[in-house]
């Protein structure tokens, strides 16, 4: 049996006249695509949000690899290994794919960039998914499918073991997503845990 690598139980959150978590159980195991579905305000972000950091629960219990964690901040998650790619994508379109996958811990020496170590470093990480990006591209250049898979390549870059998706494929054509499918099996063939946030208006039964 593959490992559990995210335990949640009994999760609670509320909002000012919202209860949008009441006791939540989740556990997602290594090398497993979990998909959550439901429509909007059920309350899937909001799960995810908790275990990567955005948000903090009111109460409940959350094990990550085995380690019991109360509240984590986005950095702490990260450290832990959780990536979250958001469906409005966080990218800084001025500046190049690697400058984007290294933002706020980039290569230095010296008090000066090393910009050519991050554009290799970067290069691996894209060639190992087989994704055919310049690392020196401009990140608002690229299509938003390219953009996606550089978000990707970004939080494996920081080896994130736990990748959430939001909405991944609400803008892709049906060849990028058979191209994300690709990258996802990949991923999950390597042994990462994946999460897919998907809206859905049909009723789901359990």
């Amino acid at each position: 049996m593959k490992n559990v690598i995210v335990s949640m139980e009994n999760i609670c959150k509320s909002f000012p006249g919202v209860k949008a978590l009441d006791n939540v159980n989740f556990e997602l195991h290594s090398g497993e695509v979990m998909a959550l579905l439901g429509e909007n305000g059920a309350g899937k972000s909001t799960l995810m949000k908790i275990l990567s950091g955005v948000y903090t629960r009111d109460s409940g219990t959350m094990k990550i690899f085995g380690k019991e964690y109360d509240d984590l901040s986005p950095k702490q998650a990260q450290a832990a290994g959780v990536a979250i790619i958001h469906q409005e994508l966080n990218m800084c379109k001025h500046l190049s794919v690697a400058e984007n996958m290294f933002l706020g811990r980039e290569l230095c020496g010296k008090g000066i960039l090393k910009n050519s170590e991050m554009e290799e470093e970067a290069k691996k990480i894209l060639d190992d998914l087989k994704i055919d990006i310049d690392p020196k591209q401009t990140v608002g250049e690229l299509p938003v499918s390219k953009q996606q898979m550089v978000e990707i390549a970004k939080a494996l870059s920081i080896d994130a073991k736990i990748l959430i998706m939001d909405e991944p494929t609400s803008a892709l054509t049906a060849k990028e997503i058979d191209e994300l499918f690709r990258i996802i099996k990949k991923l999950k063939a390597d042994g990462r845990g994946i999460v897919y946030i998907l809206y859905s208006t049909f009723p789901i039964l359990v």
